[in-house]
């Protein structure tokens, strides 16, 4: 009988605790159905929803300034477990944390933060950067590709020098690189990204790898409008324009997102944890996208890319990595 009562206490007890966790996310500029790194975060969470019942509060932030409004109303509202996307919500999600010690935080793309409550989760973009310029090396009929960059930020250099040294390695000849701006509009500016890949075909580009945002969506596009190939980022974009995406570096922040809520479900009552997670190739955190609509186009060098991996996962293929010194000697 003590044995059965006290099982129904703690059953209830963990009930209590399930009831009293309130996950909230924060997306960014671009939007969660931006097709790309804030889409990423949106099927993570709704793989958390779908497997608990648990609904996760949300909020899209359309400008720079609501960015610390947007956390604090979540707080406000009664959240125990807050997500934050992307660098740009750092300094409003560490001061909104300071001051609520008891709450659960994380954010995606920021390693820096010293917070006890902080969750924080990078990745090797450059790893992932790499595959896909060598499967770009592996279709060129020019010998000639391009990266169109969101925001000019190291973070989006760091994708473009991994990608260039990839297509090198792989004997491509030369890669143009631009970025759409030096303000957070570049993450939501389709029309310039189009603009851009345009002038980038115009120079013999054939292959265009966007890691740019809403943005890329406009490259992709000019890719199809003008029968090129193009490479998707951080979800998988393969399916957007089938026959002319090439394929997709996956970045999976969906895989960050659901582990953040689903830790924090599980410490529901416990102290906020502090932690931070650098997701490479051998966490599967990046990768390339291969599926129904791309196969048949790398089947003929899969291996050799699959291979590429294994060698960076090994160390016998070091990728630069940007950050290092600010500098790329790849483009």
């Amino acid at each position: 009988m003590l044995k059965h009562t006290l099982a129904l206490a703690l059953a209830s007890a963990s009930i209590a605790h399930a009831q009293d966790f309130k996950p909230a996310v924060v997306f960014d500029l671009g939007g969660k159905f931006d097709k790309s790194f804030n889409e990423g975060v949106w099927n993570g969470v709704q793989r958390f929803g779908a497997e608990t019942g648990i609904e996760v509060a949300e909020f899209e932030v359309s400008n720079e300034a609501q960015r610390k409004q947007a956390i604090e109303r979540m707080v406000n509202r009664g959240a125990t477990a807050v997500l934050g996307i992307g660098f740009g919500q750092a300094d409003a999600l560490a001061e909104v944390a300071a001051a609520n010690p008891d709450v659960q935080f994380g954010i995606i793309d920021v390693s820096w933060l010293d917070g006890p409550n902080i969750k924080q989760y990078t990745f090797e973009e450059h790893e992932g950067s790499y595959l896909v310029g060598l499967v770009a090396a592996k279709t060129t009929k020019t010998g000639k590709v391009s990266f169109v960059g969101g925001m000019d930020i190291p973070l989006i250099r760091r994708f473009a020098c991994g990608y260039a040294q990839g297509f090198k390695d792989g004997g491509g000849q030369e890669v143009f690189v631009n970025m759409t701006g030096t303000t957070a509009a570049a993450w939501n500016d389709p029309t310039k990204g189009g603009e851009l890949a345009r002038s980038q075909f115009d120079r013999g580009s054939d292959i265009v790898f966007a890691a740019a945002g809403s943005t890329g969506l406009g490259v992709l596009q000019a890719a199809k409008d003008q029968g090129k190939l193009a490479i998707g980022v951080d979800s998988n974009q393969n399916h957007l324009h089938p026959g002319t995406m090439l394929t997709s570096m996956l970045k999976r922040v969906d895989v960050a997102a659901y582990n953040f809520f689903s830790e924090a479900q599980a410490n529901s009552g416990g102290a906020p944890v502090a932690a931070v997670y650098n997701l490479g190739l051998k966490d599967e955190g990046v990768g390339w996208a291969v599926d129904e609509h791309n196969s048949s186009m790398v089947e003929g060098f899969r291996k050799e890319i699959d291979q590429a991996r294994d060698d960076i996962i090994a160390g016998g293929i070091q990728v630069h990595d940007y950050y290092s010194n600010n500098d790329c000697p790849h483009y």
